[in-house]
């Protein structure tokens, strides 16, 4: 990874984890749980090829960005990932988000439409923008699910996690994952294993309701900059797609095929192949 530049922002006097490759048109990307910054690795390499400066950024709690206390619910991590951008530098630039970075960068468009220029977003649903999910389903169709409300629980993750947080974190990626040879497992093993990173994990989802307060207002404007949703076809497929359905007004779909749901790792040519054009065209 010669081609990365690794810095640090003081936010709120809190470290975040940031990394760059390439010059040009800023694209911040956010990764989502259970995952760092390095889940981008292989779009930041095709980004800064294409002309545009990739700038991959560990959110608040996850990789090696700081853990505070607060600050989970989507509109406190789009604040300050806005702020860590213009710390860079950049008043506009596009963004890319999976997973709960799809949360964040739903977020960060809707409450800074004018530094936001584009937006990708990939392998998740929005709470407040999507329907929960079900409960009483096949244990087959709930692989996807259950983590929704284990993670959210005070206290009994930790508990049951502790001195297990690899073995935690590589339930995730053998459970979720279609290509799983392609991801890079031990690294997010590694870093979820560190003091205080599952609790930091746990934060998002236990801000939940808050992040869907918070969205039941922003669902009221519907984004103006051109949105692109890409689902994988072993994981949420069309999903993204229906989530964001009248919350933007240029909004188009894709779904990559033989994919899970680490979409960036397990397809990078694939998504790529969706995102380079998206973020080149004119809006519509």
């Amino acid at each position: 990874m010669n081609d990365f530049t690794h810095d640090y922002v003081r936010i709120d006097h809190h470290r975040l984890h940031c990394v760059t490759a390439g010059s040009g048109k800023p694209v911040l990307l956010i990764p989502g749980w259970p995952q760092t910054w390095y889940a981008w690795r292989h779009v930041m390499a095709a980004l800064a090829a294409e002309g545009y400066q990739a700038i991959a950024i560990d959110p608040p709690g996850s990789g090696h960005s700081d853990r505070p206390g607060g600050g989970y619910d989507t509109g406190a991590a789009a604040a300050t990932l806005h702020r860590a951008m213009l710390a860079l530098g950049h008043a506009q630039y596009d963004v890319v988000g999976h997973d709960i970075g799809m949360w964040v960068g739903y977020a960060l468009a809707s409450d800074f439409p004018q530094a936001v220029t584009r937006l990708a977003l990939t392998e998740a649903v929005i709470p407040g923008l999507a329907p929960a999910p079900p409960i009483f389903v096949a244990p087959q169709d709930n692989i996807f699910l259950w983590h929704f409300m284990f993670n959210q629980v005070l206290d009994l993750p930790e508990m049951l996690t502790a001195g297990k947080e690899r073995e935690y974190i590589r339930f995730i990626f053998d459970k979720w994952s279609h290509r799983r040879d392609q991801v890079a497992v031990e690294v997010y093993a590694d870093a979820y294993a560190t003091p205080g990173a599952l609790r930091a994990g746990f934060a998002y989802y236990r801000a939940i309701p808050e992040t869907i307060r918070q969205n039941q207002q922003r669902a009221k404007t519907p984004l103006a900059m051109p949105v692109l949703a890409i689902g994988a076809e072993y994981a949420t497929n069309d999903a993204p797609l229906l989530t964001m359905q009248g919350k933007a007004d240029d909004l188009r779909g894709a779904i990559v095929a033989d994919c899970g749901h680490f979409i960036m790792e397990e397809q990078p040519a694939a998504f790529i192949g969706h995102l380079l054009p998206f973020l080149a065209r004119a809006p519509a």
